[in-house]
């Protein structure tokens, strides 16, 4: 393996490692879920995504702001499953 691959693909597994998992799992409950009512907000942008209706600038920063602690969270589980391997 080159020495230059194995540098840049381990800072951002370091960095993943080091993230504590109930940080990450408040971060999905609050950011991820917010607002709670009527619906969860990341629920309702993924409804306009299947319907294809997420379109505006403004709505799909609003869905990769709400995703992104899901987004971190399948990094760290799959980092995990294959650490484990």
């Amino acid at each position: 393996m080159d020495f230059h691959f194995a540098l840049r693909y381990a800072a951002p597994m370091q960095f993943l490692d080091q993230i504590p998992w109930p940080i990450l799992i408040i971060a999905c409950a609050t950011l991820g879920l917010a607002p709670f009512f009527p619906e969860p907000h990341i629920w309702e942008k993924l409804k306009m995504l299947f319907a294809g209706q997420l379109v505006k600038p403004l709505d799909i920063f609003d869905f990769l702001m709400h995703g992104a602690p899901f987004l971190v969270l399948f990094a760290k589980v799959l980092r995990e499953a294959t650490k484990a391997v």
